[in-house]
């Protein structure tokens, strides 16, 4: 699925001046949630055959977040919608739709999201997505769609994740690499028009046959599996680097965009030397990649809403400012979103 403003019949992109009336779905503000324990490195090497070097060298990872037992999905899934709604000047109840990204809901069901819709006391309808560490690009672009269509006027995207509780613990490969957390977006209909706040376009893509390479190896009902999580983390890294920058190009290439219109690249925050990847790729200076790896290491479809969250909030990311965030994960998915903030 490739959601994106319409282009011409020859599929060259039509200008921002051009395109028809219609509404544009606005990020109107953003949240996150961290767990209260964080976990060092040297924490982790007392009981995981690792090392603070090690994991540094291979990720640039020096710490992860982990859940508490009442930080469950949805809990921080409405710290995080709370902060956003806050931060866009809304209350719950003007919420029309809540999507909410996970691949560790607390429950086969209800919906992670109609839990987190309950605890906010907001109406509308809700639903969770599984795309692993895509979800929320999954999320925004199904949001849009329905903004831009006049189905909705204002919608919750959320990527909320427990990772720690998938994790086989005796595997340094995978257990160092990912922390607990959930970040948040209220989108709402504007105005579209060249100049004008709103995601521009969205990117969506798969590949079933790769679903071997990052996956977890159990599910409800299944108590031959353990349910942790399995990773081929040289392939992973190695289709990383390549669908990413696939997605990037296709993103600038849709709206008629040359890589130096970008201000900010935000990133599913995987891997350092992925990040570093992608934004030499585009051209762009370390000081205009958001990178949180480090203090959050994967929070997989929580990455890029946590990461956007961080830099709107300390005024790196101003109002105007063309941001580009992408992400992949298992399945595999992969995507991007342009957005004027």
């Amino acid at each position: 699925m490739d959601q994106q403003t319409p282009t011409r019949p020859d599929a060259r992109p039509i200008p921002e001046t051009q395109r028809r009336a219609q509404p544009r779905a606005v990020i109107a503000g953003t949240g996150g949630y961290l767990p209260e324990a964080a976990v060092s490195n040297d924490e982790l090497s007392r009981t995981v055959d690792t090392s603070d070097a090690w994991i540094r060298e291979r990720t640039g990872i020096g710490q992860r977040h982990i859940a508490a037992p009442h930080e469950t999905c949805a809990f921080m899934a409405t710290r995080a919608a709370e902060r956003a709604l806050a931060a866009a000047g809304m209350q719950a109840a003007e919420v029309d739709a809540i999507l909410l990204a996970t691949a560790t809901p607390d429950e086969a069901f209800p919906a992670t999201a109609l839990r987190v819709q309950a605890a906010l006391g907001a109406g509308g309808f809700g639903f969770d997505l599984s795309a692993a560490c895509s979800g929320f690009i999954y999320g925004l672009a199904t949001a849009e769609a329905m903004i831009a269509a006049g189905r909705i006027r204002t919608a919750l995207v959320i990527g909320s994740e427990v990772y720690s509780r998938i994790m086989n613990w005796q595997d340094r490969g995978t257990c160092v690499l990912f922390g607990d957390g959930a970040g948040a977006v209220v989108l709402r209909a504007g105005q579209a028009g060249a100049g004008l706040p709103g995601i521009l376009s969205v990117h969506l893509h798969s590949d079933g046959r790769l679903g071997d390479i990052l996956y977890v190896d159990g599910a409800v009902g299944r108590r031959d599996k353990p349910g942790h999580l399995v990773m081929n983390g040289r392939e992973v890294f190695r289709h990383a680097v390549t669908r990413l920058s696939e997605t990037v190009e296709e993103a600038l290439a849709a709206n008629g965009l040359d890589k130096s219109a970008i201000d900010w690249l935000v990133p599913h925050q995987a891997n350092k030397r992925i990040i570093d990847a992608i934004g030499k790729r585009l051209g762009l200076p370390a000081e205009r990649v958001v990178t949180t790896v480090e203090r959050h290491a994967n929070t997989s479809a929580a990455s890029v809403p946590l990461a956007l969250d961080e830099a709107v909030r300390d005024g790196r990311i101003k109002p105007g400012d063309l941001v580009l965030m992408e992400a992949l994960g298992g399945g595999l998915t992969w995507g991007s979103a342009l957005a004027r903030m």
